[in-house]
């Protein structure tokens, strides 16, 4: 197999390499929610697959499918754009190319092991609640109310990552069965007068199929969006709207946008629209999190089983592949590359506090972490918050065995596991256990 894409490159920069090299014999995607790679890495498989007599085997993973739509998943900011495909969608297209999909890493190796000996014999994130507001202070018209006769359209600027540019991304439909089938992008250049240019508001307006009559009104849109985009230092600014076609008149209905943080954190820019943060309406786990430098996202549902993660693309297959089993998860954790076991203390505190949690599962892959740290980290947790419930342990990585045999001669309520498969099984037989006493 070949190794991961350098960071700037894309999946079909990559893949005619690993068609070309003769030492690589199987080929791995590793995707997430968010972006158009999955979906171009797609037609590429397809088109090598019908001109190749024996297609080296191709599986892939993509994390997120169970992640709530629109929010930012972890350290790194998984996030899907306006108008992009969730993890679900991309997952039927690579399917639908002939990649073997798996709903978590741990099952590539065997699972390749198969594909090759098969052929072989064939030879060969954001600020979303106050963002109508920020409109109304630019003149835009704003009504929460959408008019009976009326559908409203999408109309954001965000961030083309294939072309590594911003983009106007418009849509006719804010359906998300097809929105993003529907979804064309203008990519521009930053800084430049491209989003309000002539060329661009025609383009713009003739794909919502709106009348000529309103290009000025999509302009004046556009102008306001992108002027936001780069003096505030956003990743997206999103819009649903409408345009009487009678009075010509423009209202915005939906508002979401996101900054970048990372400006706001390392030197303090952008603090007039951080400032705009309303955390009393937020989820109080949620906020309660971040000083830790933990990514946690509740979940919706039953959720009867607490996770605990390291990396956002573990994370979210960890979710996926308990849902995929007959699991309850409860929320998303990303503790970060560099947890540590004030981090991993803080974490299961977090978890806890939430009523529904009947057992926690650490799912850790240790590499800049070492396991025998979140080990420690465990029973840290375990004596100082005074913990009731189950947990069971995945630790692989970076001295794994130390990290079980921590584990183990703790004499506390903990189980630990080397596969996943296990863990999972274990984890849901004690959500279900505890479920029926409580």
């Amino acid at each position: 197999m070949g190794g991961d894409v350098v960071a700037g490159t894309t999946f079909v920069e990559a893949l005619p390499i690993f068609e070309e090299d003769d030492n690589t014999e199987g080929i791995i995607l590793v995707g997430e929610v968010g972006g158009r790679a999955e979906e171009e890495a797609a037609e590429w498989i397809m088109q090598y697959r019908m001109r190749t007599e024996n297609p080296k085997p191709i599986m892939a993973v993509v994390g997120g499918v169970h992640a709530p739509r629109g929010r930012i998943m972890g350290h790194a900011g998984a996030w899907a754009a306006p108008g992009e495909a969730d993890a679900a969608d991309k997952v039927k297209v690579l399917e639908k190319a002939g990649v073997v999909v798996v709903d978590h890493p741990e099952k590539f190796g065997e699972e390749m092991k198969n594909l090759l000996s098969e052929r072989q014999k064939r030879h060969s994130f954001s600020i979303s609640g106050q963002a109508l507001n920020l409109l109304r202070e630019r003149n835009i018209p704003v009504s929460e109310t959408i008019p009976s006769n009326l559908k409203p359209q999408l109309l954001a600027i965000s961030v083309d990552r294939t072309l590594r540019k911003p983009c106007v991304a418009a849509s006719p439909s804010i359906n998300s069965s097809n929105v993003h089938r529907l979804t064309r992008r203008f990519p521009f250049e930053y800084g430049s007068s491209e989003p309000t240019s002539l060329e661009m508001v025609e383009s713009v307006t003739a794909h919502l199929s709106l009348q000529r009559t309103a290009e000025p009104l999509v302009q004046q849109l556009l102008e306001e969006l992108s002027t936001m985009f780069m003096s505030h230092e956003a990743f997206v600014l999103s819009t649903h709207f409408t345009i009487s076609p009678t009075t010509n008149d423009l209202l915005v209905h939906w508002a979401g946008f996101g900054f970048d943080d990372a400006a706001f954190r390392s030197s303090g820019r952008q603090s007039s629209i951080h400032a705009l943060r309303d955390t009393s309406v937020e989820d109080p786990l949620e906020v309660s999190a971040e000083p830790y430098g933990i990514i946690y996202v509740k979940l919706e549902g039953e959720g009867s089983i607490g996770t605990l993660v390291n990396g956002a693309g573990l994370a979210m297959n960890t979710v996926d592949a308990l849902v995929g089993r007959g699991g309850y998860p409860a929320n998303f954790v990303d503790t970060g590359g560099k947890a540590t076991s004030e981090t991993i203390k803080a974490a299961f505190e977090v978890i806890t506090r939430d009523e529904r949690v009947k057992t926690i599962l650490v799912n850790i892959f240790g590499g800049l972490t070492r396991c025998e740290m979140i080990a420690e980290g465990i029973l840290m947790a375990f004596k100082e918050l005074n913990l009731k419930m189950p947990v069971v342990v995945r630790l692989r990585g970076t001295n794994e065995k130390l990290g079980q045999e921590v584990i183990r001669n703790s004499g506390l309520p903990i189980d630990a596991y080397d596969g996943f498969e296990d863990a999972a099984a274990r984890v849901i037989e004690l959500a279900r256990v505890r479920k029926g006493v409580d």
